[in-house]
């Protein structure tokens, strides 16, 4: 079944009928006119999925997706018209230009923890690039993926945009086909089993990772603003954010001010019953919950530590000076989990951020622009922000993406319809004149392009 679903789209590209910019902005015009008749039931399956706030869930998921398509319907003919660029002077008479033109017929895997959002998103991308899609929602979210899929079944033919829902066995299944391009947002440790199926086809891919995201915190810092942007960013969604802070290194003499600070804004965010709050999200599912809870054990919960497995409930958790080899330490946390780690100097940085992988974000709480610009010129990281946390996912004109083991490639506004689009060179040669220098014989000729190739 997915072999012909894909072999339909292959034919229906090639019918040409989604590379018309008309077309396209057609499309994406339907499909924004559905998202917006159909937010209440996508917020509700975001509740139903792991209990996501109406708030957080209009916020992080449905507005941003229809910014996203507004933003795609302005500029798309722009974006598809060729850019004309600066000729070689050796092709002279000529007029160069860049093509963007679809790929094809590309796979996207989407994530549970925006399971909406990052689905949409690379598909608003794709459509508008001309190219035909397969969406394949995340299993761990199975009210938000009935929900995708009956809206791109109402919006789109099948040969144009499928959604096919299931587990691995079926993302297995996806990936052993052959494909133009394909997207993936997800985990480090499933994108290295994407890179290795699309190797075999020398397909090219996008993939959205993580990593242990540094949050550095020096003595200038105003510590309640600090800590207040910081509950913020960690605690949305229960802490299932890939951009999300992973562990504080924070100036020993600002650290008890931060805890109670840090008490202070949970309290005020989520009461003093976290549990009982309706803006707290949960834990997606038993094994995440099982994960989480086993980096508690045998740790200094200095807030927090409060856990149920029946509602998969942690509450908002900081833990006081663990070690690197501490369960909480080892790999990317990825919920309501904050480590807390004091430093001295600055020089003592090094051995903890260099002992990951390169991270998707870093953040630096600082009033010294020497040090947060020491700190983003010395580390490599996918992206980042100056005193606050994740806002830098927001603006469509920053590039989103990792780099090394976060991730491989970046989208956002232009850069995502680029990211669907093969950019083609064409140079258009003028028969007017016809100069004889680059004809053989070579005779007497070697000296005069040598003088010429110095000023090119």
């Amino acid at each position: 079944m997915i072999s012909n679903s894909v072999q339909s789209q292959k034919s229906y590209f090639l019918s040409g009928e989604t590379k018309s910019v008309s077309f396209r902005k057609e499309k994406l015009k339907a499909l924004k006119t559905t998202l917006i008749q159909r937010e209440d039931a996508i917020i509700s399956a975001l509740k139903k999925d792991f209990n996501k706030p109406a708030f957080e869930s209009v916020l992080s998921e449905t507005a941003v997706v229809i910014s996203e398509i507004d933003m795609t319907l302005k500029k798309l003919s722009g974006w598809a018209k060729p850019e004309r660029v600066f000729p070689s002077l050796l092709n002279f008479p000529s007029t160069d230009k860049i093509y963007s033109e679809p790929y094809g017929t590309v796979l996207i895997i989407a994530p549970w923890n925006y399971p909406y959002q990052l689905a949409m998103a690379p598909l608003i991308a794709a459509i508008a690039a001309g190219n035909t899609a397969v969406l394949k929602p995340s299993e761990l979210t199975p009210n938000t993926s009935a929900l995708l899929n009956e809206i791109v079944s109402k919006v789109f033919k099948p040969e144009h945009v499928v959604v096919i829902e299931g587990g691995v066995d079926v993302s297995e299944e996806l990936l052993a086909q052959r494909w133009d391009y394909i997207f993936f947002t997800g985990s480090v440790n499933v994108g290295k089993i994407v890179a290795k199926a699309a190797a075999h086809h020398l397909t090219p891919t996008t993939l959205e990772l993580g990593g242990k995201n540094p949050c550095i915190i020096d003595e200038t810092a105003p510590i309640a603003l600090t800590a207040k942007r910081i509950v913020w960013g960690k605690f949305l969604n229960a802490g299932q954010t890939c951009i999300a802070p992973d562990y504080v290194l924070i100036h020993h003499s600002k650290k008890e001010a931060f805890y109670t600070a840090l008490k202070a804004e949970i309290q005020k965010a989520y009461s003093k019953n976290p549990q009982a709050s309706h803006d707290y999200a949960r834990i997606i599912n038993a094994k995440n919950f099982e994960r989480l809870n086993t980096m508690l054990k045998n740790e200094n919960c200095v807030i927090g530590g409060i856990t149920s497995s029946e509602a998969l409930y942690i509450s908002p958790t900081i833990i006081d000076e663990p070690t690197l080899g501490s369960e909480v330490m080892k790999d990317e946390i990825f919920g309501p989990i904050l480590p807390v780690i004091s430093y001295t100097k600055t020089s003592e940085l090094d051995a903890i951020i260099l002992s990951y992988d390169k991270p998707l974000s870093l953040y630096v709480f600082t009033k010294n622009t020497a040090f947060y610009k020491e700190i983003i010129a010395k580390y490599s990281f996918g992206g980042g922000v100056i005193n606050d946390t994740i806002i830098h996912f927001i603006n469509h004109r920053l590039p989103f993406g990792g780099v090394g083991n976060s991730g491989i490639g970046a989208y956002h506004g232009k850069l995502s319809f680029d990211t669907f689009s093969h950019q083609k060179a064409i140079v258009k040669k003028s028969n007017w004149l016809d100069l004889p220098l680059r004809y053989a014989p070579y005779n007497n000729k070697l000296s005069f392009i040598k003088r010429i190739l110095k000023w090119l």
